[in-house]
């Protein structure tokens, strides 16, 4: 089973993460911001990778450094649990409808992280949450899993279902890309021989 377990503990957060890819979409997760456990656990079903997440953080302030550092913490599990890659699929990519909204989410896991980032929001907040900080998690994730990532809502109107579509994209694109392909579980999915660098 391809599996990790990552604590990342900070003046300002204190974080446990851990993650099973060959699970079954089961989630335990409390960071103490309601829609932010929410969009993990669509993260979590709809990828069916096992997750688990603990959260304490400086909530009195914002929700910047909680929601950041659990996308660091969640990213670095499944950085650990991929290994070398050696097996893996590598790219996923999703069309994800919500009523009126779509977005397109297509990644490589390259171990070479960036993001691109096409979503935009009508408003500032979504609930008590700033709508800029779903970027700053998806950048988190990214980078700490090694992830080449590419997020672009085509068309929607509801914030709530435009970051949905988001999570829901990852997930289900993360899913192809971390399942092993049969034809190839013994190699790494590069002519190079390795993942990280350039191609």
């Amino acid at each position: 089973m391809r599996t990790a377990r990552v604590e990342r503990n900070t003046f300002e957060t204190k974080i446990s993460a851990s993650v099973n890819l060959d699970g079954d979409g089961k989630y335990d997760v409390a960071t103490g911001i309601g829609f932010l456990d929410h969009m993990l656990e669509q993260l979590s079903r709809h990828s069916l990778i096992d997750l688990e997440v603990r959260a304490e953080g400086d909530l009195h302030i914002d929700f910047h450094h909680t929601t950041e550092d659990v996308g660091i913490a969640v990213g670095e599990a499944v950085r650990q649990a991929l290994g070398d890659r050696t097996g893996i699929a590598r790219f996923g990519q999703a069309l994800s409808p919500m009523d009126e909204t779509l977005t397109r989410v297509t990644l490589d896991a390259s171990n070479r992280p960036h993001l691109v980032w096409k979503v935009v929001f009508a408003r500032d907040k979504l609930g008590e949450m700033d709508t800029e900080l779903f970027k700053e998690w998806f950048q988190a994730f990214a980078q700490a899993a090694g992830l080449t990532l590419h997020v672009e809502t085509l068309y929607g109107d509801n914030n709530h279902h435009i970051v949905e579509s988001c999570f829901k994209g990852l997930a289900r694109a993360l899913r192809q890309a971390v399942e092993i392909d049969p034809r190839k579980a013994d190699q790494v999915p590069s002519t190079k021989g390795v993942l990280g660098g350039s191609l």
